[in-house]
């Protein structure tokens, strides 16, 4: 009987059960062969060349697990690390996606009998982190990469650094704090009794603060309390012109707490700067004098 055409419907059937995944019991690892049918796979173990590898395979079978398990292996934590990184994962999500490729390395054929007795062997050795829960196994992969161990740990220098830094300026923020009120000293209001020396002006109080208000009041009451009042009042705001610029003076010769935290902070960032094309095993030119003549213009290994 002849061989049916190309674009004949059962040539196209045919192509179309090829795509795709087939059934796993009509697999053969060893010849790494997917039958489509129980006839195909019946006709494939009675073929030459399948009993060829079952004697090579009779010879040393665990040769050929060891084979097959490490590459299961392989395949399964770089899928893991390439698709997930070390994000916690149930372990049904990455087999799905590990077996949806037609070539994959079938479990049967491996030392481990089933997924959970492989999760928990990656949790043994390290590989990866595992827990049990109600529902089921997760796994989370161990990044040994010597690029990424070396980044965690500058990650947790700088992040130490900084937590120093704090602990430093809440310190100076406290010293601040407890000096200005060593250096303050309570003022004890006095009490004196008011004397009227006539009991026909009247008294106005103003109890606003500040100099400006002061002068408006001193205006208003002029009228009422006389030409001495009114000469009081200007006495006082003179008095309480020179000691608010003296006081301002002082201020300005005294820095204040967030001033020196500014200060400090600015120091910090100009002794971490560095210069980042520095790198070792790069060659440079010395183009400066002040290492001798003998080295001017000429070129160095950067150790």
């Amino acid at each position: 009987m002849g061989k049916s055409d190309f674009l004949s419907p059962k040539a196209i059937a045919n192509r179309i059960k090829s795509k795709g995944l087939q059934k796993l019991r009509w697999y053969c690892q060893m010849c790494q062969k997917q039958c489509r049918d129980e006839n195909g796979f019946k006709c494939h173990c009675m073929s030459e060349s399948h009993q060829r590898q079952l004697l090579l395979a009779s010879e040393n079978p665990q040769q050929f697990m060891d084979y097959f398990s490490e590459e299961f292996r392989n395949d399964f934590l770089e899928l893991l690390r390439r698709r997930f990184g070390t994000k916690r994962v149930h372990n049904n999500i990455v087999y799905n996606e590990y077996i949806s490729h037609r070539e994959h390395i079938h479990m049967n054929a491996t030392q481990w009998e089933t997924l959970t007795d492989f999760t928990k062997w990656l949790g043994r050795e390290g590989l990866c982190k595992v827990d049990e829960t109600p529902k089921g196994w997760y796994i989370q992969y161990i990044d040994r990469d010597p690029e990424t161990i070396r980044r965690q740990q500058e990650q947790e220098r700088k992040k130490k650094q900084d937590l120093d830094d704090e602990e430093k300026t809440a310190k100076f923020i406290e010293q601040q704090v407890r000096r200005g009120l060593e250096g303050k000293e309570l003022e004890q209001p006095v009490y004196t009794e008011l004397n009227r020396e006539n009991e026909e002006e009247k008294v106005a109080f103003n109890l606003n603060k500040g100099a400006s208000t002061s002068i408006a009041a001193s205006s208003k009451t002029s009228s009422v309390l006389g030409p001495s009042a009114l000469k009081m009042v200007e006495g006082a705001v003179k008095r309480k012109e020179p000691a608010h610029s003296s006081g301002q003076s002082k201020e300005k010769k005294k820095k204040s707490a967030l001033d020196e935290i500014m200060e400090l902070e600015e120091e910090k960032k100009r002794t971490s700067r560095r210069d980042y094309w520095l790198q070792p095993e790069i060659v440079v030119k010395i183009v400066t004098k002040k290492l001798g003549e003998k080295y001017h213009k000429k070129k160095a290994v950067v150790k």
